[in-house]
């Protein structure tokens, strides 16, 4: 089950929002849909980026995925040590294991993001 305080973009990022910076990550769905991670490639600090826009990819031994940013913004954080310890992703997406962080240029963009009920509906659906 999603966290409740976290916000979802259909491409499984999930997003935390706290004082104008967004943390983002992928969620346990994508880690576990995707299984066994080889590679994770993520942007420089100071990188502008648009809502929607590629930010970076992941590979598993199944395929390679691009990651997308939930919200416009600068990447004023990338969790540098993840690409090393793929293991923390799988093992905690949604603590240890986070991605960027983006000091976001229009918070109320996070409000168009689903909430954890509309996200645990999503995975449902997309897993028929």
């Amino acid at each position: 089950m999603a966290p409740p305080e976290l916000r979802y973009a259909k491409s499984h990022e999930w997003v935390k929002l706290e004082g104008g910076v967004a943390t983002v990550g992928i969620t346990d769905f994508a880690t576990k849909e995707l299984t066994d991670l080889v590679y994770l490639d993520l942007p420089k600090v100071g990188r502008k980026l648009k809502a929607g826009e590629i930010f970076g990819v992941i590979e598993s031994v199944k395929s390679a995925n691009d990651l997308y940013s939930p919200v416009a913004g600068e990447v004023t954080a990338a969790n540098t040590k993840l690409p090393d310890d793929l293991a923390t992703l799988s093992a905690d997406p949604f603590g240890k294991g986070w991605l960027i962080q983006i000091k976001v240029s229009d918070a109320s963009a996070v409000d168009g993001l689903m909430d954890s009920i509309a996200y645990d509906k999503h995975c449902r659906d997309s897993a028929h």
